[in-house]
């Protein structure tokens, strides 16, 4: 029996033995270095719409991106220029209230 211990012992001891080392890595090359931007005036939007003659026209902006335009012309009804896709393609509303409400509703009130 003690034989028997001894030989698996040894085979086990032969096994881990057996496995070979890694082989020795290289390291790794520099990395480039990050390319250079230039600041073009962040603040500024990208697409310009040039109000017709005697038009109100206010930016909203979010993180110096242009999101919606609000154009009040003479007449006293403002329409809304919005991106809603991000890319440039500005939808013309006549107001922001698209139809959709959220369900409001009081389910349980605690005194």
């Amino acid at each position: 029996m003690r034989r028997i211990f001894l030989l698996a012992l040894a085979v086990a001891a032969g096994g881990a033995l057996a496995q070979q080392r890694p082989p020795k890595l290289e390291p790794l090359p520099e990395p480039p270095p990050p390319p250079v931007v230039r600041d073009q005036g962040a603040d500024e939007p990208r697409v310009r719409i040039a109000p017709q003659e005697g038009d109100r026209v206010e930016e909203y902006r979010e993180g110096g991106r242009v999101l919606m335009l609000r154009v009040t012309p003479p007449s006293g009804i403002p329409y809304y220029l919005v991106d809603t896709t991000g890319n440039g393609n500005w939808m013309r509303r006549d107001s922001l209230d698209d139809g959709v409400r959220v369900p409001m509703w009081t389910i349980r009130t605690f005194d």
